[in-house]
């Protein structure tokens, strides 16, 4: 049985369900604005949060993240009156674990919970994530809660994993730690029983980067050769996919894999057999297949770029890694890690961060996510020399131009939408005209403030009013601050 939140300002619709779950045996609270129900979820445990979508004070597709930011991230369950495909996807994409329409049967939404209580039993049995070796990998934010579990599952099985997600965001280092995690042979957990029989952790972890593969050499490179099998081979040379053998492959940027190679390859992972160039006879290799890019393979798949087939056969456990600047709460944490590590490898005493350095850190959108925010904290330590403190003056120039810039244009575009808000249009002189992107972004919340107002703040009315997507609307109002809901009105979902 579990704890069950229902967030619905509908009360026959808290009542019937609260009375229903109750005789079921779970424990029920109830909430009728989103504000009091986003304040219950982070004072109290819940395992499920049923969600309304339209609620007086807000939206509750708008509220997932800080929903699942509680400390014992519960599964959410939207419950709408009015679904569609945008919307569903939205909150599938922002962690929901299911979207159901109000009018489904009760049993329906009876399996949806009933699912989710029992998926978080099964769950709370794998390796508890905080028991991994992470192998530098910092961070306890909500974005990355949801990595560690699909590691520690991925650690106890031998499925092919595909890790996803942009330049920087530690794919590598996750990949070396499924491999460090996968259970050694005969050793006792903590339980005293006996572990899964999987050396791999004890083999080799063996980096094939795919974008460095020579197109001439791949084969030999992957498969190895025997000796003069071409110009040049003047003696056999094992391939890494032999190296790998009992351990775990890794191939990064798998989308710069040639096509030819692909095909070759698939049936490699199909049997785990191989020939080498110029060899008779075919070779075995028990190896543990992890793949990482950033790269959209499904958009290489369609454009016949990537194989469909070995994209399936790639990807039995994805996991996708989120860019640094959706994780802001981990900063800290990352800059002091890597602060404190850094200044150990250089024999310097640990230096301390001012304040508005962090402030700049946060300011910062990071494109080049955790490896940029190593390197730049790296550069800082050089900088700084025997200096106790890091200060905003100690960052790369165009880290503090951009900060600096950043911040007036928000300010300036501030100032400019109170104006726009509270003065009628005035004639303006070409020379004090705004910049022209900061007028646009002007016109646009206005242009949605309209929207909403003119709609009755009903989400589909005003989509098809603009011709402006479900999810896209959403994103436009979140980026803007606008509130697509307001006491006394319904917004049709």
């Amino acid at each position: 049985m579990g704890k069950v939140l229902i967030i619905d300002d509908e009360t026959a619709v808290c009542d019937a369900l609260a009375e229903l779950l109750t005789h079921l045996g779970h424990e029920v609270e109830m909430a009728m604005l989103l504000k009091k129900g986003i304040k219950k979820a982070k004072t109290s445990q819940f395992d499920v949060i049923l969600l309304d979508v339209s609620l007086p004070d807000g939206n509750g597709l708008e509220a997932l993240s800080q929903l699942k930011q509680s400390s014992k991230d519960p599964e959410i369950i939207i419950m709408t009156g009015f679904g569609d495909p945008d919307s569903a996807e939205f909150a599938v994409r922002n962690g929901a674990w299911d979207y159901l329409e109000k009018k489904s049967s009760v049993q329906n939404i009876i399996f949806s919970i009933d699912r989710a209580i029992q998926y978080r039993k099964e769950k709370s049995e794998i390796i508890p994530a905080a028991s991994l070796k992470r192998e530098r990998i910092i961070g306890n934010s909500a974005m990355m809660r949801p990595c560690f579990d699909l590691l520690a599952q991925a650690a106890i099985c031998d499925a092919n994993v595909l890790i996803t997600g942009d330049t920087g965001t530690g794919k590598e280092l996750f990949s070396r730690a499924i491999h460090s995690n996968s259970p050694r042979a005969e050793k006792l957990s903590a339980m005293g029983t006996v572990r899964a029989n999987n050396p791999r952790a004890d083999k080799n972890f063996v980096v094939v980067d795919c974008t460095a593969l020579p197109e001439t050499l791949v084969e030999s490179v992957l498969f190895g050769h025997v000796k003069g099998a071409f110009t040049g081979a003047d003696r056999p040379q094992e391939g890494l996919i032999e190296q790998a053998d009992g351990g775990t492959l890794f191939l990064d940027e798998v989308g710069e894999l040639p096509l030819i190679t692909q095909k070759a390859f698939l049936r490699v992972l199909q049997e785990r057999r191989f020939r080498p160039v110029g060899g008779k006879k075919e070779k075995d290799s028990n190896f543990r297949l992890i793949a990482a890019t950033n790269r959209d393979l499904e958009k290489m798949q369609k454009n016949g770029e990537f194989r469909k087939d070995l994209l399936f056969r790639i990807r039995a456990l994805s996991i996708e890694l989120p860019p640094l600047r959706s994780r802001p709460e981990d900063i800290k944490d990352l800059a002091r890690h890597h602060m404190a590590r850094l200044c150990q490898c250089y024999d310097m005493e640990p230096k301390g961060f001012s304040p508005e350095l962090f402030e700049a850190f946060l300011n910062y959108d990071w494109p080049g996510n955790v490896r940029e925010l190593v390197n730049t904290i790296d550069g800082m330590l050089a900088v700084a020399g025997n200096e106790s403190m890091l200060y905003a003056k100690h960052l790369p120039l165009h880290i503090r131009v951009k900060v600096l810039c950043d911040s007036f244009k928000k300010n300036n575009e501030q100032q400019d939408n109170a104006n726009f808000e509270t003065s009628a249009p005035v004639a303006r002189h070409p020379a004090t005209l705004p910049n022209f992107k900061e007028y646009r972004q002007s016109m646009e919340k206005k242009y949605l403030q309209d929207l909403i107002s003119l709609s009755a703040y009903n989400i589909p009315k005003a989509c098809k009013i603009s011709n402006i997507s479900r999810s896209r609307l959403y994103e436009l109002l979140t980026k803007f601050g606008i509130s697509s809901s307001s006491r006394g009105h319904g917004s049709g979902a």
